[in-house]
């Protein structure tokens, strides 16, 4: 089809138009009947959200993705455009991306009246069809629809009353296009009101012009449901007008979770050097979950995906900074390496009045010995529960090693021998390590995560002093303190 350069020959070539929606819609059906991955690299969706945004399509409806941050919903929106056809023609110049079979603006009917079948045309590729504006307070009705431009009229020598005058928004420039308006609540509600029009009959007006544009647009729409109290609203006529919406939603799973993670973190190549077990990610996923419940964090704002993200990136770096220190080649990241994510928690929380009296330093400490404590509990009992319900005690023999005034510090840039040498001192660590798992390269995180989980729960003591971990029975030291 891109051979066709001109109106004739696009007449000749049997070329059917379609509005915007129906063109999503039949690629849609498309994809659904080849069973084909409609949105890739979604992850957690697939049996919530995806089903809504297809039935919308398939409705041909405009779209409100609602949900807190990080949930997707400006990536789910941009994956919109692979439901576009390749390729549409426009009648060349146009700046309304005019159809040639349905021209709307003055530019291009002038074109055809006058050029008839040998009227040039163009044609657009489905990436360009896309338009994304953040709202914020500062957005005009000139911004979105248009305006009169004085200049275009002194320079052209034409009246205001000239339809050739007006200065077209992004939404006219967005003809049969995608339109996304991210943060809606944003918009002032005298802006949103601007978008009556445009949403229930598909035309605009601009500054009184007797101007009637039919523009074939999709609208996608994000908000959160925090700024609904905090900075805005959505106006009720304008959510009436939106047919339908679509609530997003953190993974349900650690899985799922993961796979976002590895996903969208932004590791240098050379990173690859260091080696992070599944037990470290199922920690950093944890310390997402555990964040999402904390009684500290403010559950309005949410806790983006962002945070695991970021925080895999600089478990990573925590572990490569050691290596090259070191000189070594490569590495395995520790749990101790977790001190370098604290920068990542601390900035992407919303704390509450409990939390900020605790701080952003310790709440993050709290959300990492909550994360260390659940994975632990995957493989063992609860050792309070524990103790008292039997006489078997599966940690007597890592206990009675600290009773007797044993101390294990760990550098947080220690080297891999020094570090493997300290953990395999303990006694008994190793074999509770092995009931976590087999694989090789864990059973060095799993010898630290029992130390760590059994701090968590008061059996022995865990200090951070000058940027390494001491490990204690706070006990033993005092009634050693007194024998002496």
């Amino acid at each position: 089809m891109k051979r066709v350069k001109t109106l004739g020959d696009l007449k000749s070539s049997g070329y059917i138009s379609k509005g915007i929606k129906q063109e999503l819609r039949d690629n849609l059906v498309k994809r659904l009947k080849g069973k084909e991955e409609i949105f890739p690299g979604i992850i957690g969706f697939q049996k919530t959200v995806l089903p809504d945004v297809e039935r919308a399509i398939l409705s041909r409806h405009n779209i409100l993705l609602l949900g807190l941050r990080g949930q997707a919903k400006t990536r789910l929106a941009r994956l919109l455009t692979q439901l576009l056809d390749e390729y549409i023609p426009i009648v060349a110049g146009s700046e309304l991306n005019d159809d040639p079979l349905n021209p709307i603006s003055r530019f291009a009917q002038d074109q055809i009246a006058e050029k008839g079948d040998e009227t040039p045309i163009e044609w657009v590729h489905r990436d360009q069809r896309y338009v994304e504006k953040l709202a914020t307070p500062d957005v005009s009705v000139a911004d979105l629809i248009g305006d009169v431009d004085p200049i275009k009229a002194a320079t052209l020598k034409l009246p205001y009353s000239d339809q050739r005058v007006i200065h077209y928004g992004l939404i006219p420039r967005a003809h049969r296009c995608i339109f996304v308006i991210n943060e809606l609540p944003d918009l002032q509600a005298r802006i949103q009101v601007s978008l009556f029009n445009i949403l229930q009959e598909g035309d605009i007006q601009i500054r009184g012009f007797k101007l009637r544009l039919p523009l074939d647009v999709q609208f996608v729409f994000t908000a959160n449901p925090e700024d609904y109290t905090n900075r805005g609203s959505i106006i009720t006529p304008l959510k009436d007008r939106i047919e339908s919406q679509v609530l997003t939603h953190y993974p349900e799973s650690i899985e799922d979770a993961r796979k976002i993670t590895v996903q969208e973190a932004k590791l240098d190549e050379a990173q690859h050097q260091v080696e992070v077990p599944d037990l470290l990610y199922n920690i950093l996923e944890r310390i997402s979950f555990s964040a999402r419940e904390s009684e500290l964090i403010d559950e309005k704002s949410g806790v983006s995906a962002r945070l695991s993200i970021s925080g895999l990136e600089n478990l990573v770096s925590s572990a490569e900074r050691r290596m090259l220190l070191n000189g070594e080649s490569d590495t395995i990241a520790r749990i101790a390496d977790f001190w370098g994510v604290i920068p990542s928690i601390t900035g992407k929380v919303e704390l509450l009045y409990e939390g900020e009296q605790e701080g952003p330093y310790l709440v993050a400490i709290s959300l990492m010995g909550e994360a260390i404590r659940q994975e632990f509990l995957t493989s063992f009992p609860n050792p309070d529960k524990f103790l008292k319900e039997t006489d078997v005690d599966i940690f007597e023999d890592v206990k009675n090693w600290f009773g007797d005034g044993n101390t294990i510090e760990i550098l947080n840039d220690e080297s891999d021998d020094s570090y493997r040498q300290k953990l395999e001192s303990v006694p008994g660590l190793t074999s509770l390590a092995s009931k976590i798992t087999k694989e090789s390269n864990a059973k060095w995180a799993a010898h630290e995560l029992i130390l760590h989980a059994l701090a968590e729960f008061n059996i022995i003591t865990k200090e951070l002093v000058d940027s390494k971990l001491r490990f204690r029975d706070m006990l033993a030291d005092m009634l050693g303190d007194l024998d002496d």
